[in-house]
């Protein structure tokens, strides 16, 4: 028999199959949008640290992938003979394809997006958490937006998959376009002709969605997109100013530390550390690696919790131990102390999906502290005071370290907080790059911002200091003025010094 191509050329314009079409791509869009939706949902539940919500959502994940699409849809449809108050939904042959296939794709789709959350640096979290934003928040603002682009080319990959799926759902009636092409050839015995049309229809729409999810994944790519210059922006130095005029410590307790204990594993890091620090002072720590610095200035704002002791912010309470005799701290009482504490981390951890600008009005926008015009025009002035108000409108990426780290700065200021603390803010920056990272952080000192700096800059430390804390081994050496610790002569901070020329 020959092939009939005139036959097979008339189906293209065959209105059952156009009908069938749209219903392929309701169905197939429906389940992947719902997929998307409850497989993030199931990728943050196997991520949970709630041992049940983590072990529900992987049996879920086990047993959907587990089950073959066939025998889900014959079940799913099936279902209203044991509970027949389900049959004016699932006899309906869209809706139980619709049910049985999002079912599935969820478990599927759950683990695409967990390669995505897998992919998030943890610093990312970090900083929204040092931003005063709370789970839901952090999942919106930073996660998803972060993990979403992480995970699309997957997820366009699975969208395919599911178009070639859904001529499954034939197998409960439901017309759609192997079904149509299955009629017509038991009619006419042209097989070959009819599923040549049939093949045709998949690839239109796999080729027509593909190219437009193309577009989308495109669109979300921040590396592709050219960085755009600002004018410089001239900013009175009162108009942004994090503390008061000039640099005299006062007499308040801003951040009191009392034997703070922290352990990782049966490590013990921090034995039983005590720092206070008053309002406009700068008190800078130092110490060897490993000495115990950075865990200690991260137990300041909660981002590590403490084994003992507790934290008090401008005399009052703020942190302690979980096991502690106070119970666990009260999340809205952690969260009205974290906003007033900015933090700027060694590796910068700015928000790579958003620009310059967007980084430093965020925390503000998210805690309506300012709206609008009014925020753009604050931000724009913190970027001014950090020199970097000309490249507002860049990403992340397109700036050098030096550069980012002035802009996490700016972040930090953005919610105008009482106390900074710095942990090791030019250890990731080439040599080159220091000393613009150190000049802003110096001009903030001279304005009487009290601040927390844990540094290897031992000449910057004992130049803007009030006061210099040496650690090693998680305990507290010396805590003094930089005179006197620079007259120290015979003990492990003369060694720890003794390479080092003070200015």
């Amino acid at each position: 028999m020959d092939f009939d191509w005139h036959y097979a050329a008339s189906l293209l314009a065959y209105p059952e199959f156009w009908h069938a079409t749209c219903r392929v791509i309701a169905l197939s869009l429906a389940t992947w949008l719902i997929g998307i939706v409850a497989g993030f949902a199931l990728a943050l539940g196997k991520q949970s640290p709630l041992v049940a919500l983590r072990v529900t959502c992987g049996a879920y994940v086990w047993l959907f992938r587990s089950l073959p699409l066939l025998v889900l849809l014959i079940f799913v449809y099936n279902l209203p003979q044991v509970y027949p108050s389900s049959g004016h939904v699932l006899s309906d042959p869209f809706w139980a394809g619709l049910i049985a296939m999002s079912l599935s794709e969820a478990a599927y789709i759950a683990e695409i997006h967990r390669g995505g959350l897998l992919a998030l640096h943890r610093g990312q979290i970090e900083a929204g958490r040092a931003l005063g934003i709370r789970y839901v928040g952090l999942q919106r603002l930073i996660v998803l937006p972060q993990a979403f682009r992480v995970a699309l080319p997957s997820l366009v990959n699975e969208y395919v998959t599911i178009v070639k799926m859904t001529s499954l759902v034939s197998v409960v009636s439901l017309a759609e376009i192997l079904l149509v092409g299955e009629r017509l050839y038991t009619q006419n015995f042209k097989v070959l002709e009819t599923m040549l049309a049939v093949a045709f229809y998949y690839v239109f729409i796999v080729t027509v969605f593909g190219y437009m999810l193309k577009l989308l994944e495109r669109r979300l790519d921040v590396s592709r997109r050219m960085p755009t210059e600002q004018p410089t922006v001239t900013v009175p130095a009162a108009v942004v100013r994090p503390g008061d005029a000039a640099r005299r410590p006062g007499m308040a307790r801003a951040l009191q530390a009392t034997s703070i204990r922290k352990r990782y594993g049966q490590h013990e890091v921090l034995k039983g550390i005590d720092l206070t620090v008053r309002s406009g002072e700068v008190v800078t720590i130092i110490g060897p690696s490993g000495s115990g610095k950075t865990s200690l200035i991260r137990t300041l704002n909660g981002l590590e919790t403490l084994d003992g002791g507790d934290v008090r912010l401008h005399d009052r309470a703020f942190l302690w131990a979980p096991d502690d005799h106070h119970g666990k701290i009260p999340h809205a009482q952690y969260m009205k102390g974290i906003v007033d504490i900015g933090m700027v981390f060694q590796s910068f951890n700015l928000f790579p999906h958003k620009t310059v600008l967007e980084n430093v009005t965020l925390a503000p926008r998210y805690h309506r502290r300012r709206k609008g015009a009014d925020l753009d025009a604050f931000a724009s002035q913190l970027l001014a005071k950090v020199g970097m108000a000309a490249h507002a409108n860049k990403y992340p990426h397109q700036l050098s370290g030096g550069q980012q780290q002035r802009v996490a700065i700016a972040r930090a200021l953005a919610m105008e907080p009482s106390v900074m603390l710095f942990d090791e803010p030019t250890s990731a920056l080439d040599p080159e790059l220091v000393q613009e990272v150190l000049k802003v952080i110096e001009s903030l000192a001279q304005e009487g911002m009290t601040m927390i700096i844990v540094t290897h800059e031992i000449n910057f430390a004992f130049r803007i200091s009030d006061r210099i804390v040496f650690m090693e081994a998680g305990t507290i050496l010396r805590d003094a003025p930089p005179r006197e610790l620079a007259a120290e002569s015979s003990s492990r901070i003369a060694t720890f010094l003794k390479d080092v020329q003070i200015a």
